[in-house]
């Protein structure tokens, strides 16, 4: 009963701001989502290139969706949307450029 209450709570805040506001209002709830599937998954990683790289390599719908499941918890549905987003070359490209040279200077 609690987590449509959060649910409704963040519809509601979202309708009532500009769209900028919703747009990053929605990826700061993804990013609540995509962390621990990133900590579990990959491991290692250095997590802030790599919770940019997926962010901005998402669409609007998966941002929709992730933002969604940060209200209710990381799902299977998440790791698959994360497991997808990665899975793109311009993700790929992202993490290759932000993500290897803080994991290099990481290990130093």
């Amino acid at each position: 009963m609690f987590k449509p209450l959060i649910l409704s709570g963040l519809v509601l805040t979202l309708a009532a701001c500009s769209p900028q506001a919703q747009d990053r209002i929605a990826r700061d709830a993804a990013r609540s989502a995509i962390t621990p599937v990133l900590i579990e998954r990959f491991p290692g990683v250095p997590l802030e290139p790599a919770l940019n790289c997926v962010i901005d390599n998402a669409s609007a719908v998966q941002i929709r969706a992730l933002a969604l499941d940060s209200v209710t918890g990381p799902t299977e549905s998440t790791v698959q949307i994360v497991t997808d987003i990665v899975s793109k070359p311009e993700t790929i490209r992202c993490l290759a450029v932000e993500g290897l040279p803080a994991l290099l200077v990481a290990g130093r």
